[in-house]
């Protein structure tokens, strides 16, 4: 019964349990868990009495399926009673994850007259005067709008604006914990690419920062091209340049490992969509030795036709040597693998026949394109994008400092110059004297990477590398 993915916490269960009260029951029920592939991460005692013990055992499972497998098996235990089994990450967003908090109290009517009417009239009249004010003497100055039409969530595909939601709260919580940011979804009723770009254009003046978020290739860079000429604000496309920054401060430490240098290595990049596009031109913008990318028609080269722009470019900036075979066959004597695409792609003994001192990153979730227990037997370096195994490549190491940095500086848009310095700062956090095979990013909770970010972000913009305006007013 045991399931061959990975459990974690995403589908993580708490199942109320009564159990008889002897000294065997509970050590019963975590054999179950562990036998049926779960892991066991905590178990309360709820209630007792004299011949029954109410638990609450909580554990991580690998999908829904998994879920109702384990909870199958603990009610075929004999003297087990299920009585409630809960979905932890449904309870999480009961009721969604963000809500707005007033930075001025409003306790009597002197301070109301200051907030609002008649006072606030004064404050209105002087942006009217003086347009730029509105970084100074509103919201604008720290917020970011989370823009999506609901195509591209997560990897589950097109599931539209109100099912791209609980990712747009997810968002906008991560940018105020790790970059201090105050972001609001903006989830759009359109998949139009003229109409997103002129609703963005139109809420624009509120805001001090454009994030786009889970809209699909190609459109997401012709809305993100348009934006960033018609907007005087940063245009920033995570699922684009997050990830692409993130790997490259990955990439940066995992050379370091392995002894090679970017120049010397060949990269293989499975998925040449928003992320793996946008990889591929900051690995080639940082110098890489050559890069071959692989998508739905296999291997992108210079004798297929009709191809989009974006493939159409690649073609003429990667696979300098013309390969046209599969996937597996490029992997031979490459030196780094990348996945931007679908689970389970690749097995162990294709990862072994890369170069000595490889380099994996399976980055498709929840399943990467290689099981990352196999890659480790062969690869010198292995990331997920998983939060339950080591090296997590996760953008929430980039986008809240590289916002905070952007904010800051006043900037008015967001460079190539940006990102290199954002992706080196974030490698540089974990020092040299603490690289190692697992540890090539810092974790998500060091307080140090938002902050090392937004520092090099705001330097990159205040060095002429965008248009910028100091900060010179009070916080």
């Amino acid at each position: 019964m045991a399931t061959t993915r990975l459990p974690s916490a995403g589908f993580s269960i708490t199942i109320r349990i009564g159990v008889m009260a002897d000294a065997s029951s509970i050590g019963r029920l975590t054999t179950c868990v562990g036998e049926a592939g779960a892991i066991v991460t905590a178990l309360d005692v709820v209630d007792s009495d004299p011949t029954t013990v109410v638990v609450d055992l909580t554990c991580d499972t690998a999908d829904a399926n998994h879920a109702d497998q384990v909870v199958k098996a603990l009610e075929a235990l004999e003297g087990v009673d299920v009585r409630k089994v809960s979905d932890r990450t449904f309870l999480l967003h009961l009721g969604g994850k963000i809500e707005v908090t007033p930075k001025v109290a409003l306790r009597n009517r002197d301070e109301l007259s200051r907030a609002y009417t008649p006072g606030v009239a004064r404050v209105c009249l002087a942006i009217a005067e003086n347009p730029a004010d509105a970084r100074r003497l509103t919201i604008k100055r720290n917020t970011v709008a989370v823009v999506s039409d609901g195509s591209a969530v997560l990897g589950l595909g097109n599931l539209g604006p109100a099912a791209s939601l609980p990712v747009m709260e997810g968002k906008a919580a991560l940018f105020k914990r790790f970059g201090g940011v105050d972001a609001w979804p903006v989830v759009l009723d359109t998949q139009d690419t003229d109409e997103i770009v002129r609703i963005v254009q139109a809420i624009a003046p509120a805001y001090g920062g454009i994030n786009l978020e889970d809209i699909a290739a190609p459109r997401c860079f012709e809305i993100e091209e348009r934006l960033r000429d018609l907007l005087d604000i940063p245009v920033f496309h995570d699922d684009q340049h997050g990830t692409a920054i993130c790997v490259l401060a990955a990439l940066t430490n995992a050379l370091r490992v392995v002894g090679k240098r970017l120049e010397d290595v060949r990269v293989v990049v499975s998925g040449a969509g928003a992320a793996g596009t946008a990889i591929m031109k900051l690995l080639l913008r940082q110098g890489v030795g050559d890069i071959i990318a692989y998508d739905r028609p296999g291997v992108l080269h210079a004798g297929l036709k009709d191809l989009p722009a974006p493939w159409q470019w690649l073609v003429e900036h990667t696979n300098r040597d013309g390969y046209q075979g599969d996937l597996q066959g490029a992997l031979r004597g490459a030196d780094v693998f990348i996945g931007v695409s679908a689970p389970n792609l690749l097995t162990g003994d294709d990862i072994a026949t890369m170069a000595p001192d490889s380099i994996v990153f399976a980055l498709a979730n929840p399943d990467p394109e290689v099981d990352p227990r196999e890659a480790r037997k062969h690869a010198a370096v292995v990331a997920t994008g998983r939060s339950d195994q080591p090296n997590q490549i996760n953008n929430v190491l980039a986008f809240p400092g590289v916002f905070r940095g952007m904010l800051d500086a006043h900037a008015e848009g967001f460079t190539e110059e940006m990102a290199l310095a954002a992706a080196q700062a974030i490698a540089d956090v974990v020092g040299q004297d603490k690289i190692n095979p697992t540890v090539i990013v810092p974790s998500v909770f060091d307080p140090r990477v938002a902050v090392a970010v937004a520092a090099a972000v705001r330097a990159a913009a205040q060095s002429g590398a965008a248009p910028a305006v100091a900060d010179t007013s009070t916080p």
